[in-house]
């Protein structure tokens, strides 16, 4: 993968997630005039622990919002990856609902339609935790410790709640993004639906949330002009495959469908949501949370940014860290090898480079990308993993050490 290749992964990644700004920068992407027409001029405050209505234009209490969704066929309910508390608003607004009307279903941006199968057999309790992330390959289809969701995925499971398969397999977001969508077969054209490039008020948003983001230097000024168009080619493939499978699931049980999706997906009622309301014409609700940040008493935003918006503490560091490594297989070498410098995660500045040869990662070989990451993936913030890396027909033996500092 090239540099170029994986500064794009890192943007399609950014677009997802609210609060990207640094903490000096005002992330201008939630105060848009955007949005529906009624609440796109007035922005309000929203506090840690504050619930927002954009119908009220006031705080609502939890119990309340979960009442007006009750008879809602869909929810929408956002998240920054990599916020812990993002997916606890997620299970407690699943529970709440569950507890109202038990026939519901979640629908998950974390999986590709082709693993549906292994999400049925998790429902259905044929699978142990483990089985399913290897099975599932969860650490190649997402690369977020599963920690992050488990609880939710453990709560379906329990109830027997479905779970669907949302998203499509990356390799055809790849081929939009790079050659557009007329490069797909008839066959690939079938699973992503023909993206709808002309919503201005879209295109300003996902422009903007670019612009706020701490953005390497590579991206910047008309370079950044340069990859926008294929970057907004895969978010509307993204929007566009995701709503038209939220809409068959809901086609199939008739079941009140929950929607768990990157913020970026979701806000202004500009992204799947719109685009499930343009097929169905059927109603929907949106809760978007936004981490207040330290020492400010609120967030302002546009009251239009979600029918629900959920102020939350924003938070020291992420509950799991980020490894920062991106692995790669290649035809005849049974050994791992790293794809491109580390521009993130506790890796990045570490002495990791591009075409290492992974020999071992504390004591243990990895032929398996899903395994490495699962590896990765049972450590915490302070614990250090040691690598044995071939570089240039010398070996090399690195330290990977889970520093919050790296990982901010």
């Amino acid at each position: 993968m090239r540099k170029a290749e994986i500064l794009c992964v890192w943007l399609l990644l950014v677009l997802t997630s609210l609060a990207s700004a640094s903490k000096e920068k005002e992330d201008k992407s939630l105060t848009l005039h955007i949005g529906i027409v009624n609440y796109r001029n007035q922005v309000v405050e929203v506090l840690p622990g504050m619930i927002l209505s954009a119908a009220k234009g006031k705080a609502v209490d939890f119990a309340r919002m979960a009442k007006e969704m009750k008879d809602v066929p869909f929810i929408f309910i956002g998240e920054n990856h990599d916020s812990l508390p993002m997916h606890e608003v997620q299970l407690k607004t699943i529970e709440a609902l569950y507890a109202q009307d038990k026939r519901i279903s979640i629908g998950l941006e974390m999986f590709p339609v082709t693993y549906q199968p292994q999400l049925d057999k998790w429902t259905a309790g044929s699978l142990t935790k483990d089985e399913f992330i290897r099975e599932g390959k969860w650490y190649i289809n997402w690369n977020l410790n599963f920690g992050y969701y488990e609880k939710i995925f453990d709560f379906a499971r329990e109830n027997k709640i479905p779970m669907w398969a949302l998203n499509a397999p990356k390799d055809l977001i790849t081929t939009i993004r790079m050659k557009g969508w007329d490069a797909l077969s008839e066959d690939e054209k079938k699973i992503v639906p023909r993206p709808d490039l002309t919503n201005q008020e879209h295109r300003q948003l996902i422009r903007t949330i670019l612009e706020s983001a701490e953005l390497p230097h590579q991206m910047k000024g008309a370079d950044l002009d340069m990859v926008f168009e294929g970057l907004y080619r895969a978010q509307v493939a993204w929007d566009e495959v995701m709503a038209a499978n939220a809409v068959r699931a809901y086609q199939k049980d008739g079941r009140h469908l929950i929607v768990l999706a990157g913020s970026g997906h979701l806000l202004y009622d500009l992204g799947i949501n719109l685009r499930v309301h343009e097929k169905t014409r059927l109603a929907s609700k949106t809760v978007v949370c936004v981490p207040v940040p330290k020492g400010k008493a609120g967030l302002k935003v546009t009251r239009s940014l979600g029918d629900y918006v959920w102020g939350l503490p924003e938070e020291d560091r992420p509950a799991f860290p980020s490894v920062g490594l991106i692995f790669k297989k290649f035809e005849g070498l049974d050994n791992l090898a790293i794809d491109g410098k580390p521009i993130e995660g506790a890796a990045k500045g570490g002495d990791f480079e591009k075409g290492d040869i992974v020999l071992a990662v504390d004591g243990k070989r990895f032929d398996d990308i899903n395994e490495a990451r699962t590896y990765l993936a049972q450590f915490k913030w302070g614990d250090e993993v040691k690598f044995r890396l071939l570089r240039n027909a010398q070996v090399k033996e690195v330290a990977l050490r889970f520093e919050a500092s790296k990982d901010k």
